[in-house]
């Protein structure tokens, strides 16, 4: 076994690893947050070290730890990815924890969430292959708007959204996506055109910080990619109590969690994703909290006692 060179290994996507020009501020965004956390990471006398997720001649048992940060392009990879997720588990500690991570990657982790108490979207889940049609299953539930979306997916990929007006239209479309793999079909929560969504930051069960994406004009999608917004937000204490007992009902414990919630009708909070894999944090919104993972992060490797952790 080689030399460990490495305490923690920070994992970007091939595309973020460069440094950006001044005129890329998405890339500029991705390194100032990513910053934020390598400095907290020293500050506390790790040894770190920043790279691709997907770089194929890093020798992996060289580091006892990995953290997943912007690997952004999993979900387009995941033939890759989740081989890479088994092979890496057995030579370093993944952080989440690779069994979390493997869990989490899949939609279907919202039905777990939903028997251990946690209001979630309500969620039918449509198997691959199954031949199911979207108004076979608005239909018995009373379902006027919905929206659709992949199992397994990121960054609103093939996410739509339904109603009677446009549900014919929109049947092949689906039958092709069935096809492929597994969907997700939800009710369409209209509050995420008014107060948009929340997410939420927790940080080793605490949560820390919170902000509000909001859609932009005419679109229901509140990711930067179909030109979302972000906006400061102050967590009520009601929402930080929904967040961290959202957290707690994960089948093991996260260093680093984001809560995306909105409210139904009633005005009920509810988990639309909880995400363990490779979140954005938003640390420039509370730099603490960067620090706050860091300090999660070294207490970590201090219960491992310095020996590799777990495979």
């Amino acid at each position: 076994m080689p030399d460990i060179e490495f305490d923690v290994a920070v994992l970007t996507a091939d595309a973020h690893l460069p440094a950006p020009a001044e005129d890329d501020w998405y890339n500029r965004q991705i390194h100032r947050e990513e910053a934020l956390l390598i400095d907290g990471l020293r500050a506390n006398g790790l040894r770190v070290v920043r790279l691709a997720w997907s770089d194929p001649h890093f020798d992996w048992s060289s580091t006892r730890s990995a953290i997943l940060r912007s690997t952004w392009d999993y979900f387009h990879r995941f033939g890759e990815f989740q081989p890479w997720l088994h092979r890496v588990r057995r030579a370093t500690r993944l952080i989440n924890d690779a069994a979390l991570v493997d869990w989490n990657l899949d939609k279907h982790y919202l039905a777990d969430l939903a028997k251990a108490g946690v209001d979630v979207v309500p969620t039918h889940y449509a198997e691959r292959g199954s031949g199911e049609s979207l108004a076979r299953v608005m239909g018995p539930r009373g379902w006027r708007e919905i929206v659709f979306k992949p199992a397994v997916s990121g960054a609103a990929r093939l996410t739509y959204r339904v109603d009677a007006t446009t549900l014919d239209g929109m049947e092949p479309l689906f039958a092709r996506c069935v096809a492929d793999e597994a969907m997700l079909i939800q009710p369409f929560l209209p509050d995420v055109l008014v107060d948009g969504e929340l997410s939420l930051i927790v940080i080793a069960g605490r949560c820390t910080h919170a902000i509000r994406k909001r859609a932009r004009a005419g679109d229901f999608r509140v990711q930067d990619d179909h030109g979302g917004t972000v906006h400061p937000h102050r967590p009520t204490s009601e929402e930080i109590r929904f967040a961290e007992a959202a957290v707690a009902s994960c089948p093991a414990a996260p260093a680093y969690a984001r809560v995306d919630a909105v409210r139904d009708p009633a005005g009920k909070l509810r988990v639309m994703e909880l995400e363990l894999v490779e979140p954005e944090l938003f640390f420039r919104f509370h730099e603490p909290a960067a620090r706050a993972l860091a300090d999660a992060v070294a207490a970590l490797l201090a219960c491992d006692g310095g020996a590799l952790g777990s495979r």
